[in-house]
């Protein structure tokens, strides 16, 4: 068995945080014993409420927060761990391990963050892209110590016809009408602003179908999106769904799923919607470009061109219900062959155990 600690200081439950927890999991799952290092009261402490994983609650509260800093330390010296995970920038550049410890400290990057001051002092660097890895090395980290493993998506949870039907009924969603379905932050670079004039382009009726747009998120931009939805005049087919902490019933929901993103390193969304065979259009953003095949496993247009979005949104729905399965199931075959859960699992448990055994051996 072997014993991790897993550090991450988010308030929010975005893609990173959702993996954070699906990894923390799985690994307990696997009979290794993981020790969830978070914020108290957060949602991913309140995911793993009813986990069979062991907690602990820091602060985590910023650059100088030194009590977090010493309790890390401690930690690592009083549980002996083998491997120290860091999340994001804050948890790494708060966890700063002895050089003549025997933990192990990896630091897992889900983007193309600053290096200099947040994880330089790190042992080893996991990206969960290629593109973030070359970044990597890029950066000046020994390449011998970047590695790529990519995320992988909790099994589907799938909706009765009932609970269905009530979701329609609760969001005032005609029965004849098509979904278009969004998910994120509801800030800049996730380009939902071209997401709703793309959507004021698509005709009022498609195949004699009216179509609906979900979006789940919330964030700063909120007010002004929403304003956006009445100048274009699409406000009575928008729905705001607000933040969900488990959007799976929409993607079940869902027709299709949008990414708009201006920049996204990797987009767990995609995947997520993969995991439901649930036709994908997607801006070319560097995660898109490596998760889907344009055309096969996906549509993928330009960042930042409503017009290109809304033909690309617009030649899903008017396929026949068969392209749209084809579709979606080409995404689902590559989810399994890329980012099934035992594979990327295995990956981290192969990835710990060799640095554990260089370390003891003075290699690392």
């Amino acid at each position: 068995m072997l014993l991790s600690l897993h550090i991450i200081g988010s308030r929010q439950f975005g893609g990173a945080d959702r993996f954070y927890v699906r990894l923390v999991r799985a690994l307990a799952e696997k009979g290794q014993r993981p020790i969830a290092v978070n914020r108290a009261g957060s949602p991913i402490a309140r995911a793993l409420a009813e986990a069979p994983v062991e907690q602990i609650h820091l602060p985590l509260a910023g650059q100088w927060d030194y009590w977090s800093m010493w309790r890390i330390k401690t930690l690592v010296a009083g549980k002996r761990p083998s491997i120290v995970q860091t999340y994001m920038g804050r948890a790494t550049r708060l966890a700063r391990l002895p050089s003549r410890g025997s933990a192990v400290h990896i630091a897992r990057l889900g983007g193309y963050y600053k290096i200099d001051g947040y994880y330089r002092h790190a042992h080893a660097w996991v990206g969960n892209t290629r593109g973030i890895c070359d970044y990597l090395v890029r950066s000046g980290l020994p390449a011998r110590r970047v590695f790529h493993i990519g995320n992988f998506v909790s099994a589907p949870e799938a909706s009765s016809a009932e609970e269905k039907a009530a979701l329609r009924r609760l969001h005032r969603i005609p029965d004849s009408a098509r979904i278009v379905f969004t998910l994120g932050r509801l800030i800049e670079k996730k380009g939902f602003a071209d997401l709703l004039q793309a959507f004021a382009r698509l005709p009022a009726a498609i195949n004699g179908r009216p179509t609906v747009l979900l979006v789940a998120g919330d964030g700063p931009l909120r007010d002004e999106l929403q304003a956006a939805s009445r100048s274009l005049g699409v406000a009575p087919w928008v729905r705001w769904l607000g933040w969900q902490d488990a959007p799976d019933r929409f993607y079940d929901l869902a027709d299709v799923f949008v990414c708009p993103s201006r920049h996204e390193p990797l987009g767990n969304v995609i995947l997520e919607a993969f995991n439901y065979h649930l036709p994908v259009v997607s801006t070319a953003t560097d995660g898109a470009l490596e998760l889907i095949e344009d055309g096969y496993s996906g549509l993928i247009c330009p960042c930042a061109d409503p017009k290109a979005l809304a033909e690309r949104i617009e030649a899903v729905l008017e396929a026949g219900d068969q392209a749209r399965r084809d579709l979606g199931d080409a995404g689902h075959a590559a989810l399994e062959r890329h980012h099934g859960r035992d594979a990327v699992v295995e990956a981290y448990l192969d990835l710990y155990t060799r640095l554990s055994a260089e370390r003891a051996n003075g290699q690392g």
